[in-house]
């Protein structure tokens, strides 16, 4: 009886309460408070979200963010995973990282953000902000996933007598491949949320931030409700495709445990 409460298509199921349980009580709130200056009605931020999709400028904000997005997280990625990497061959680069994630991790974002404004423009701002808070999290996520290699192949590696490199290539890298595929969709969600932030702080024109910042000082609820669910349906739909992107390449693992 668990096993199929647990399936599935219960699964979905329960997604759809939440989400219903959700939007009950956005509509409850709204009744009750009875002022749109305070609370977005829905019917109007519903007719802005789909009346969004039909602007040219709105398509070019929503892409200038998500290219922010990804640059932030690339630029991460590909500086993490050597440290990483390297922090897992050799014990004294692992011991030099440490306080320099542990600085990146207790920055505070938006007191960054305030000074980054101050050197960078309104669109490079997001991203160094992003990149800030991506680092040390894609960092230590791939430290993490190193360190839960089983020791039984670390073991048999050195009685082969294998190189680092060979180490890193054959066991290390595959072994952190599923759970950093899994990780892109979360970094990437969090970051969006990150950059979207950045972009309102720093009045961004063209982006999604900047079109928040605009709706808010024309105090335009709906169309900051509107842009709202856009941002948060965009961060559901990116991990979605990496979660079942890694579902897809790694059948076996399940199969196996």
């Amino acid at each position: 009886m668990k096993d199929f409460l647990c399936g599935k298509k219960f699964n979905f199921i329960y997604s759809l309460l939440a989400v219903a349980m959700m939007w009950a009580v956005w509509l409850i709130v709204g009744a009750a408070v009875n002022n749109e200056y305070l609370v977005a009605p829905f019917a109007p931020a519903a007719r802005e979200f789909f009346s969004l999709f039909a602007k040219t400028f709105f398509w070019k904000a929503a892409a200038r963010t998500l290219l922010r997005t990804a640059a932030a997280f690339v630029i991460s990625f590909v500086l993490a995973l050597p440290c990483a990497c390297l922090a897992a061959l050799f014990k004294p680069f692992e011991s030099f990282m440490r306080p320099i994630a542990a600085f990146f991790r207790s920055l505070p974002t938006m007191a960054v953000l305030l000074l980054i404004i101050v050197v960078l423009t309104p669109s490079t701002a997001p991203s160094a902000v992003a990149f800030l808070v991506h680092f040390p999290m894609i960092y230590s996520q791939l430290c993490e996933g190193i360190s839960g290699v089983d020791r039984g192949l670390l073991e048999m590696a050195k009685v082969y007598n294998l190189s680092r490199a060979e180490r890193l290539k054959y066991i290390y890298l595959p072994h952190i491949l599923p759970s950093t595929i899994v990780n892109t969709g979360v970094n990437l969600s969090f970051g969006l949320k990150i950059v979207i932030s950045a972009e309102v702080m720093a009045s961004t024109y063209t982006a999604i931030g900047g079109m928040m910042s605009e709706a808010q000082s024309f105090i335009n609820l709906p169309r900051l409700a509107a842009l709202t669910v856009f941002a948060v349906l965009s961060g559901i739909v990116i991990e979605l495709i990496f979660s079942a992107l890694s579902r897809a390449l790694f059948k076996w693992r399940g199969k196996d445990d």
